[in-house]
């Protein structure tokens, strides 16, 4: 896609006064214009900041009428200026700066890929997980993440760190609210390692403003996220924001140096499966000149794809086209 250059570009360093738990219409936290970067820091999927400081009740959302789940703390809304319903919002990923020496992960009782039970609820007889907690130093000069063992005949893993955000969105279709752990067509908690330094996001707009939104930075996470937790720590993130007018997608899309890329989030799995491949599908005829079918056939033969959660209340799965065929 072919983002119109701005002029009259602005650099916000942004201090977060308060932390949100949902992707929707809510009271903007600064509006921002096509070509302004902004600069800010995330907490972590618990609601820890750099320092392992619990970020106070005031400084969350709270309503006097319902309840908030306490996860995935989200830094915005960001009212976009310009970026109207049949849009596209622009989110370059231009820096993801861990800013924490550690990363946590768990395994919960009702939570994960090998349940289908979740918060305050129990839909199966299975006995519950085990639940366990991890700790992982993060080595920000190596850029590895280090799990001691306890338990093992090895007394370490190591792995290269590669963070991304795990949740970013903007507000979704048909003036719904959805909880910050759940993805969908306007993004949202997709975590999928797609969504790192380098990549840029478009996202379709269906609310007059986008209300972008954005946390639950992972270091380091393997396909679908299969205890529910990857290696969730902190960071500061610079994003630069731009609009395309007039130039309506359904679904997220994804591009970076290699491949362009579509997620596609629902149940069952293979519903995601199919979204991002018929959305994949399209971007390749509508910008690249395919026609269909051969689309189909090209991407039948080249294309990958890859898990990015099977734990959220959608499953996300990202397709993949490599850029190398489109030229």
């Amino acid at each position: 896609m072919k983002v119109p250059e701005r002029n009259l570009k602005m650099e916000y360093k942004f201090t977060p006064p308060k932390y949100r738990y949902t992707f929707g219409p809510d009271q903007p936290v600064l509006s921002l214009k096509p070509g302004d970067t902004l600069t800010t820091e995330t907490v972590d999927a618990r609601g820890y900041d750099s320092k392992g400081n619990l970020i106070p009740d005031e400084m969350t959302q709270r309503s006097p009428e319902t309840e908030f789940y306490r996860a995935n703390p989200l830094v915005g809304p960001f009212y976009i200026e310009y970026a109207n319903p049949g849009d596209v919002l622009v989110v370059q990923i231009e820096k993801i700066n861990l800013n924490r020496n550690m990363a946590w992960s768990r395994i919960r009782p009702n939570f994960g890929s090998f349940t289908e039970e979740g918060p305050g609820r129990r839909l199966l007889l299975n006995k519950p997980l085990e639940e366990r907690d991890f700790r992982w130093m993060l080595d920000l000069e190596k850029m590895v993440a280090i799990l001691h063992l306890e338990r093992s005949r090895l007394s370490k893993i190591e792995v290269p760190l590669c963070p991304f955000i795990g949740a970013i969105g903007v507000a979704p279709r048909y003036g719904r609210v959805e909880t910050s752990l759940t993805p969908g067509e306007y993004g949202g908690n997709m975590d999928c390692i797609e969504t790192k330094e380098g990549t840029v996001i478009y996202f379709p707009i269906f609310v007059r403003g986008a209300y972008l939104a954005f946390g639950d930075v992972h270091a380091v996470q393997g396909d679908g996220e299969l205890c529910g937790s990857a290696l969730d720590t902190t960071a500061e993130v610079t994003l630069k924001i731009d609009v395309i007018r007039g130039k309506m997608i359904d679904w997220p899309r994804f591009e970076d140096d290699d491949f362009i890329m579509v997620a596609g989030s629902s149940r069952p799995l293979m519903d995601a499966f199919k979204i991002a491949h018929v959305e994949l599908i399209d971007w390749l005829v509508t910008d690249y000149g395919f026609e269909r079918w051969e689309a189909l056939q090209a991407l039948t033969q080249v294309g990958t794809s890859r898990i990015g959660n099977v734990v959220d209340p959608n499953y996300t799965v990202v397709a993949k086209f490599p850029r190398k065929y489109l030229s």
